[in-house]
């Protein structure tokens, strides 16, 4: 994955009044962070950022940090968080995480199906996604922007799980093997009869069971029914 240069400041001001000052001057509060350095309050233009997020390919984002009067030189950073307005979507606080050149790191990318499954084009199924994100380890420069994974051979009933994707060139995919990502479902009509056939089954076997208890109602009913002279005579013979 490309760095992206990115320009920040020192940042004076804390806390929600602070915040509010920093955001109504155009710049957004922001912090580093990593294992190597102690964590440094920033402030970063808020339209650049801005246009870095809009030109990314993808939600992982690598930058070049330089921060302004710091003697330190540029340091490689991901964007690890990004919080946003709930109403009018701007960016109120971004967290960034250092990162070195030279030692791998764990996060999770986007994963995409490719093609079409064969179970969806002659079967009627249905291409389920079942896993939207894998956790990678790689170099900071072999970060993907996403995983492609050809589902084009699955067929209806079929799974493809984690251990049986392609990691791309010096990525390593994290995780438990049997994890599926995709998957082809069957047709609902078919799903449908499929589980109306043994509802109806059951329904008419429940029918003959009771057929019996009907009967001797009835008997009793008529039992009942009789006068007593009936039975007194019925006693006698």
């Amino acid at each position: 994955m490309k760095s992206i240069a990115l320009s920040a400041n020192s940042r004076t001001l804390f806390r929600r009044k602070g915040s509010r000052k920093v955001r109504a001057g155009g710049r957004i509060p922001a912090v580093i962070y990593g294992r190597h350095n102690p964590p440094q309050s920033l402030e970063l233009d808020a339209k650049e950022f801005e246009l870095i997020v809009h030109k990314a390919h993808s939600e992982i984002i690598l930058v070049d940090l330089t921060v302004s009067g710091d003697d330190k030189p540029a340091r490689l950073a991901i964007v690890q968080d990004v919080q946003h307005h709930p109403l009018t979507g701007a960016t109120l606080h971004v967290d960034l995480h250092e990162v070195k050149a030279d030692e791998k790191v764990t996060i999770e990318v986007p994963v995409e199906a490719v093609g079409v499954p064969e179970g969806v084009k002659t079967g009627g199924g249905t291409l389920e996604h079942v896993r939207f994100r894998l956790k990678v380890r790689c170099l900071p420069k072999d970060l993907p922007d996403h995983i492609n994974v050809d589902v084009s051979a699955l067929k209806v009933g079929d799974t493809l799980h984690i251990g049986e994707i392609a990691a791309p060139e010096g990525v390593e995919l994290l995780g438990d093997k049997k994890i599926p990502v995709f998957a082809v479902a069957a047709p609902v009509a078919a799903e449908a009869e499929t589980t109306a056939a043994p509802a109806e089954g059951a329904a008419a076997a429940a029918g003959e069971a009771k057929q019996p208890e009907m009967i001797k109602e009835k008997k009793d009913d008529a039992a009942a029914a009789a006068k007593p002279g009936d039975k007194a005579a019925a006693k006698k013979k």
